[in-house]
């Protein structure tokens, strides 16, 4: 799946170039990402693109050190629920 960055959004198109997954956030303080919404197209959901979605948002953080706070509830289920993602929250 081809992720594309947007502004303050990741997301992925459909094959008419309309957004079919994404998930937006935006900068609070220097050092913090709030993630707002994640939506994924029914037709694409269970092939795990929200938490493709997820983890470019951590990779971002990361690269810029940075926390997540998690105001959308599929990305907070997300980054509670994998280990890997716990160094990342605020």
């Amino acid at each position: 799946m081809d992720i594309k960055t947007g502004n303050n959004e990741f997301y992925v198109e459909d094959q008419q170039g309309n957004k079919a997954a994404q998930i937006t956030f935006f900068e609070e303080k220097d050092d913090e990402i709030v993630i707002d919404h994640t939506e994924v197209a029914e037709d694409l959901r269970g092939q795990s693109i929200g938490y493709q979605l997820v983890e470019h948002v951590v990779e971002k953080a990361r690269a810029e050190n940075k926390k997540i706070i998690p105001q959308c509830p599929y990305a907070e289920k997300q980054l509670k629920e994998n280990d890997e993602f716990h160094d990342i929250l605020a």
